[in-house]
């Protein structure tokens, strides 16, 4: 009978749901084009389930660090490093998640003239975050079909 591991599982969510933060992203990045729409809830659910990938990732990354990160860069440095740079485009997929945000309540909040300008800046900072989780997903899928826990 095989061993159930709760980090195995673990991981699997955080993978899975990487790719659904990715698709969740592009929600508002699309509707935020015309800057007279709003996207309450898409906003908000993008942003939560992007912070949650990300949480489930920090609480990963001991078990990651101890038991697969050097076995991945003893057989294959190019997919450590890739693993590395899955990081860094999770963190710039979160903070720009957060940033489109808050220049989503800013527009709404804001006078007159400077809610155009924060709407565009909110549809640009989801676009970029969108693009940053997808390339964090497929990096994810790659160093996972490598080597898992």
């Amino acid at each position: 009978m095989p061993i159930i591991d709760p980090i195995r599982i673990a991981e699997h969510i955080h993978g899975h749901l990487g790719w659904l933060a990715a698709a969740a992203l592009v929600h508002p990045a699309i509707l935020l084009r015309k800057t007279s729409r709003r996207a309450h809830l898409s906003v908000a659910l993008a942003v939560a389930i992007t912070t949650l990938v990300g949480a489930l990732g920090v609480t990963l990354y001991g078990p990651y660090r101890d038991r697969l990160r050097q076995p991945i860069f003893a057989h294959a440095p190019t997919i450590g490093y890739l693993f590395e740079r899955k990081e860094h485009f999770a963190f710039a997929a979160i903070l720009l998640a957060w940033t489109g945000a808050a220049t989503y309540v800013g527009a709404i909040r804001g006078a007159g003239e400077v809610r155009e300008p924060l709407r565009k800046a909110s549809h640009l900072a989801f676009l970029a975050s969108a693009a940053f989780a997808l390339m964090t997903a497929i990096l994810g899928t790659v160093v996972a079909a490598f080597m898992t826990f």
